[in-house]
């Protein structure tokens, strides 16, 4: 009898987890965190207080800065002291804990970001939660899609068996203060343990593969 191997427990990745500020999350797995994201922070917003400015679905907390220039789609909520700089993509159900910048040129869509994470610019980062500190180099991008398969569903490789999501989107669980090096790349899928260094040009891909028709 196969026995499926345990969802990964996001608290070992980052460890803020369990202490966001405004959603609770703890029963969900990473990809049914992703899915739901939308959902997820709408809900969110009816409970910050006073010191964000919302407007369309966007909360914007008063110490953040949003260049002109940048698209930020709701729902969304840009924590204390983040910055999204001119010519930045976010959309799709965004969390932004505090301290996070997003660089010019970069798209995030459908994710999470706590504290002091880092996109420097030409990143895409899809359906992911990103732990504190994490800093992406330009150019690097962690994928959500396997448009190359004719079975899309996300499948992860762990030392316990083959993770079945049941989802078609799901980028990666990065752990606290990760770097991910310039124009890397990060197949759908991905558990990145915390402090992890992944080098420039580098491709992380924990996938078994397409699966095969019978």
């Amino acid at each position: 009898m196969n026995v499926a191997p345990p969802v990964p427990d996001i608290s070992a990745f980052i460890a803020r987890f369990d202490r966001c500020k405004w959603v609770v999350l703890a029963s969900l797995s990473p990809w049914e965190i992703t899915a739901n994201a939308p959902g997820i922070v709408a809900d969110a917003l009816g409970s910050l207080h006073e010191d964000f400015i919302i407007s369309d679905g966007v909360a914007v907390h008063m110490t953040a800065t949003v260049e002109p220039g940048a698209i930020v789609k709701g729902p969304a909520i840009i924590g204390p002291r983040c910055f999204i700089a001119a010519s930045a993509y976010l959309r799709g159900g965004i969390l932004l804990e505090e301290d996070c910048v997003i660089g010019p040129g970069a798209e995030l869509k459908t994710s999470l970001m706590f504290k002091g994470g880092k996109l420097a610019h030409f990143n895409f980062v899809g359906d992911s939660i990103l732990g504190e500190g994490v800093n992406l180099e330009a150019g690097s991008l962690i994928a959500n899609f396997r448009n190359e398969w004719p079975d899309k569903q996300i499948r992860i490789v762990t030392a316990g068996g083959i993770i079945d999501t049941g989802v078609e989107k799901f980028g990666a669980l990065v752990g606290d203060y990760v770097r991910i090096g310039a124009n890397a790349v990060i197949a759908p899928g991905a558990l990145i343990a915390s402090e992890t260094i992944i080098p420039r040009l580098h491709l992380v891909d924990q996938s078994p593969g397409p699966r095969m028709s019978p």
